[in-house]
């Protein structure tokens, strides 16, 4: 199953670093929170990527063009011939495919554009800004048992979000609730398994994914919600950039799934 990635906004809210690169290439530790990311999915047996392309997206093209270099010992023989040689191999199993979405294009918009390279199947999808202890797995599993055209994992971050009404019997979510402070209200915490048919409900480059496409979904009681209680941090500010990375430093991340 494929994982597409959205990669593509302007992260005006972390301007501090994201000025200089796009938000996902911002570092936890020596590594940018996409490679996080991936690395979570990848935990799972999940290493087909497609990464939706916007602002400074040449960075993040430049990063895997660069990865296998990176990630291994090298000897770099100018005496002969240019010669490479490789001492050892620690790159992933990743097959990454990048995708140019457009610089201004929302994120119904960004997922429409690279309908031809997901076919008929079903995807996972999350946001390149935020990582969790989430399984992977068993959301899959919840999501094909719920029967529901797309499942997201809800968090409770606390009262700065909008948050999600759900249904308790079903777990559906019928609204969304507009920057409640009320603790323990649910938010959208991303790593979503989504229906091919969804891609049929996003209308072009304009569409809100989380507005106008999950608004129809949630019409036609086909969207569900995976209840996680672990830790779930997205990166919005410095300030969250500092939590996750102090996290790491103490080689306390808990979402540090992979050995």
């Amino acid at each position: 199953m494929k994982v597409v990635i959205l990669a593509g906004g302007y992260g005006t809210r972390i301007s501090e670093e994201s000025h200089l690169r796009p938000k996902p290439m911002v570092e936890i530790g020596d590594k940018p929170i996409l490679w996080h990311i991936m690395k979570i999915y990848s935990h799972y047996g999940y290493n087909d990527f497609i990464i939706c392309l916007g602002y400074k997206g040449y960075a993040i093209k430049e990063f895997f063009a660069d990865y296998y270099l990176h990630a291994s010992d090298v000897t770099f023989d100018f005496a002969n011939n240019n010669s490479l040689k490789i001492h050892n191999n620690v790159s992933e199993p990743w097959r990454v495919t990048l995708v140019d979405t457009g610089l201004n294009t929302m994120t119904g918009g960004r997922i429409k554009r690279i309908k031809k390279y997901l076919g008929n199947e079903r995807f996972m999808l999350t946001y390149g800004d935020g990582v969790s202890d989430v399984d992977i797995n068993k959301l899959e599993k919840y999501h094909i048992q719920s029967d529901g055209y797309l499942t997201m994992t809800a968090v409770q971050p606390g009262g700065r979000f909008g948050v999600l009404d759900i249904e308790d019997s079903s777990n559906q979510v019928k609204r969304f609730i507009e920057k409640s402070k009320e603790d323990g209200g649910w938010i959208n915490g991303g790593f979503m398994v989504v229906e091919p048919q969804v891609l049929d409900l996003i209308e072009g480059d304009e569409t809100v994914f989380e507005a106008s496409t999950m608004e129809k979904i949630v019409f036609q009681n086909r969207l569900n919600a995976y209840k996680h209680h672990g830790f779930w941090q997205c990166m919005d500010t410095v300030r969250d950039r500092m939590v996750l990375e102090r996290l790491w430093g103490e080689n306390k991340a808990p979402w540090k799934l992979w050995e």
